[in-house]
């Protein structure tokens, strides 16, 4: 490095390609980690994936239902360490200014956000190579999530969850694996319609009606997975549209 000269570092993966430029930070609990811009050839990276195909419906109180019934809990971060965090923000603002004991609380608190954060970016990161490796086509809703965050009731359990990163992972690791990410309209109902003969309910259900009957058919379904099999058949449907 320049003006510094070797240094030991821990490589979190492997690479081939040229070393652009590297980018040393530190962060708040004052650690250090760089990062390295290389240039690689995409082709020689692509990976495989088992040919599958999956709908999604993600959630708040279960992270996400797929079609075939399986659930994936919601890891909570921010809501299982709040009130380890509150208790270390009302420690620090008690704290003298630009004391030694200031700086010390300081650090106890960014450790605590950075658990936070790192327990998210775990569980988003596994979830999301897991999904590519395991299947071709992976069907999910068109959320606007700044419009949803301006509800002030669930503003933190959005921001908790994550959704938009959820997505972003989705869509970049989707070319490594040469899978296809489809998005659902954020208006259709895939909640409301019974994915076994197509009726959609006259009055829309509340979010506290977790199972139901079709009144056409009779098929009982769970919400959850009833949307999930209704958004896999739109996106397959829009797939051979297109």
């Amino acid at each position: 490095m320049p003006k510094i000269g070797s240094i030991r570092f821990e490589r979190s993966r492997e690479f081939n390609g040229r070393i652009l430029n590297a980018t040393i930070t530190k962060t708040a609990t004052e650690k250090y980690f760089v990062s390295l811009c290389v240039e690689e050839d995409i082709a020689n990276n692509l990976r495989q994936n088992d040919g599958g195909q999956i709908g999604l419906d993600v959630g708040l109180k279960e992270f996400c239902t797929d079609n075939y019934g399986n659930t994936i809990a919601n890891p909570k971060p921010l809501h299982r360490l709040n009130k380890k965090l509150t208790k270390a923000q009302r420690k620090l603002s008690r704290r003298k200014l630009d004391s030694h004991n200031r700086n010390r609380q300081r650090i106890i608190l960014a450790r605590v956000y950075e658990k936070i954060t790192n327990t998210r970016k775990d569980f988003l990161h596994k979830l999301t190579t897991q999904l590519c490796r395991e299947n071709q086509t992976i069907a999910v809703e068109s959320l606007n999530v700044q419009g949803m965050m301006r509800n002030h009731k669930l503003a933190q359990a959005i921001a908790d969850v994550s959704w938009g990163e959820f997505f972003r992972q989705l869509q970049y690791k989707a070319i490594l694996y040469g899978c296809e990410v489809i998005k659902v309209p954020t208006f259709y109902p895939s909640s409301q319609m019974c994915c076994n003969c197509g009726y959609k309910n006259s009055q829309t259900k509340d979010l506290s009606v977790r199972q139901w009957t079709c009144p056409k058919c009779g098929t009982a379904h769970d919400r959850d997975q009833n949307a999930a099999i209704n958004i896999l058949h739109k996106a397959l449907a829009l797939k051979n549209s297109a």
